[in-house]
């Protein structure tokens, strides 16, 4: 008899989306054994009333008043999986458009491994994943992953041990991301070292909450994640042959817009011409020679950071097409994988 799967579903107010996405995942995993844990840190009760009130095959749980942090969510919600040896469904629920065919995908393709979603983003979206994660996952693991901090994916149970025992391990700094935004790359990068990964390509772009006003929290406890686990990642296999494919979306970005993003990414960071010195995405392998050296991810991702701001605010007003942009990830990503392959050991002084 196949295992029964479950699901875990973060949220954080979010009462307008909740029933829908928790009908979408109910009907991916199609099974009255199976179980939805709903793990939420709101401030409101609505959105734990709406998740209680939608009609589902599958068994609920409810866990309110959590911890307020995507990591610590799952992590609180895991004990509460009934079955051991099931696969398990993680989705966002800030989500507009879910999608129960993508879930049932993605638990289809999560019996022995990790599946994650690839869904296309525009240009101006997923910053921190086009120029930082997807290019320094692949060039320290091998996988090369689209949409590495996607917040839709399945894991098998293997994974789920692996993920508890690392957890367990981590050293406080890193424990204290991981309880926060640090959870995507952390899964995948402990997925990385124990199972295949497989992405499931989505049609067209997810409508959710944008990321971007978050962005100084999530690079803060993302970035020193994919710094630690990168540097210890074991040597991937050969480069592939051929270039990576990136297909950033087109869309307008309105003055307004463009304002408000370059504002944000003004408090970050100061703007200075000395950054254009040392062109990405070497900056990016400075810090990773850095970790290996010894120096404490979060002081590598901290020197890092105005490097990154700068390349992502010369990637907001440079006014490239889509098809330019695509080219231009895909020679950082290929740059990097090549710098890392060729100089394993940081000879770069500044």
């Amino acid at each position: 008899m196949r295992p029964s799967s479950a699901a875990i579903l973060p949220s954080r107010d979010e009462p307008e989306t909740i029933a829908a996405v928790t009908a979408a995942v109910d009907a991916a995993l199609d099974d009255p054994h199976a179980v939805i844990v709903h793990a939420d840190a709101s401030d409101h009760s609505e959105t734990a009333a709406r998740f209680t009130a939608t009609p589902t095959r599958a068994r609920k749980i409810s866990l309110t008043g959590l911890p307020r942090g995507k990591g610590t969510q799952i992590l609180h919600a895991l004990p509460h999986l009934p079955d051991p040896t099931g696969a398990l469904l993680i989705t966002d629920t800030d989500t507009r458009n879910p999608d129960a065919d993508l879930y049932r995908a993605l638990l289809a393709h999560a019996d022995s491994g990790y599946a994650i979603a690839d869904y296309p983003r525009y240009w101006d979206e997923g910053n921190l994943t086009s120029h930082l994660a997807r290019p320094l996952i692949a060039a320290t693991t091998g996988h090369d992953v689209p949409q590495p901090l996607a917040g839709d994916l399945a894991l098998c149970a293997g994974i789920i041990n692996a993920v508890r025992t690392a957890d367990a391990a981590l050293p406080p700094r890193l424990a204290t991301a991981v309880n926060g935004y640090g959870i995507d790359a952390f899964l995948l990068l402990t997925a990385a070292a124990v199972g295949p990964i497989t992405t499931v390509p989505a049609s067209c772009p997810k409508q959710h909450a944008a990321s971007f006003p978050h962005l100084p929290q999530i690079y803060d406890e993302a970035v020193p994640i994919l710094l630690a686990l990168a540097a210890n990642a074991p040597a991937p296999p050969a480069p592939r042959t051929r270039p990576p494919r990136y297909r950033p979306a087109d869309r307008h970005l309105t003055p307004d817009q463009q304002a408000f993003m370059l504002t944000a990414l003004d408090r970050l960071a100061p703007r200075s011409s000395r950054y254009d010195a040392r062109p990405w995405p070497l900056p990016l392998v400075d810090a990773w020679h850095a970790v290996k050296t010894g120096v404490l991810p979060n002081d590598a991702a901290r020197t890092l950071r105005p490097h990154y701001v700068h390349r992502v605010r010369l990637w907001l007003t440079a006014t490239w097409t889509t098809a330019e942009r695509a080219d231009i990830l895909t020679d950082a990503h290929t740059r990097l994988i090549t710098e890392l392959a060729d100089h394993p050991v940081w000879s770069h002084t500044p």
